[in-house]
C-alpha cells in the first residue's frame, strides 16, 4: 500500500522486505526525476517479524540508511512510536507532566480560584507575576495522551487524585468534601435539593 499525503509525507507499507526495497528504489528514481530528494535522517523504518521488532532489517534511500524507530523514535499525530511498541512508558510520562504542571501552578503567586482557572487554561507567569503568557491548557494537554495511548486506569486515577488534591487545597475546602460538591454546577443548596421533592 502506498500513501502520499498533501503534507509531502510518504508512508510505505508492504508485507515483504524485497517489495519494500523495490518501492523505495522506484521512489528514489521518481524523486530524482522531479529534482527533489528524500531526507533519510527525517525518515524512520519499522520492520516487524513474527510480532517482534526486527533490528537487523534496514532500508536505504538516496544511498543513505533510514534510521529505525529503535534508534530514533518518531512522533506522528501526537503519538510516539518506538521499538517497545508499548504505552506503559507514556502513562508514566503523563503522570509526571501532571505533577510538574500542578506544582508550577501551585508555586505561582495567584489566589486559589485563579489557580483553578490556571488548571483549566494553564497560565504560567513569565518574568513577573502580572505578565501572563497563555502557553497551553493543562486539562486538554493531559486528555490528549489519555485518548491516544492505552494508559491503565490506575495511572488515570492517580492523575485524578493529584488534580483533586490541589483543587481542594486551592479552594480551601476540607479534604473530606465529596467530588460531587466540588465539581457540581449548582450554586446553592436549594438548587441541589429543590423544595417540595
Amino acid at each position: 500500500m502506498f500513501n502520499a499525503s498533501p503534507e509531502n509525507d510518504t508512508t510505505i507499507i508492504w508485507s515483504k522486505e524485497d517489495e519494500t526495497r523495490r518501492m523505495l528504489t522506484r521512489l528514489d528514481v521518481l524523486m530524482s526525476w522531479c529534482r527533489m530528494e528524500f531526507k533519510p535522517k527525517k525518515s524512520r523504518s519499522l520492520s516487524i517479524r513474527k510480532g517482534k521488532v526486527d533490528e537487523a532489517t534496514t532500508f536505504t534511500v538516496a544511498e543513505q540508511q533510514i534510521p529505525t524507530v529503535s534508534q530514533e523514535p518518531v512522533k506522528s499525530l501526537g503519538r510516539w512510536y518506538d521499538s517497545s511498541m508499548k504505552d506503559t512508558r507514556r502513562g508514566a510520562e503523563t503522570l509526571e507532566l501532571a505533577s510538574e504542571s500542578l506544582l508550577a501552578i501551585n508555586k505561582c503567586g495567584l489566589h486559589g480560584k485563579f489557580k483553578i482557572w490556571c488548571l483549566q487554561f494553564m497560565l504560567i507567569p513569565k518574568l513577573l507575576w502580572p505578565l501572563w503568557c497563555l502557553q497551553f491548557m493543562l486539562i486538554p494537554k493531559l486528555l490528549w495522551p489519555l485518548l491516544v495511548y492505552d494508559i491503565c486506569s490506575t495511572t488515570v486515577e492517580a492523575i485524578e487524585a493529584k488534580i483533586n488534591k490541589y483543587t481542594r487545597k486551592w479552594l480551601g475546602v476540607p479534604p473530606g468534601l465529596s467530588d460531587v460538591a466540588i465539581y457540581s454546577k449548582a450554586k446553592t443548596p436549594n438548587e441541589i435539593y429543590p423544595r417540595g421533592v
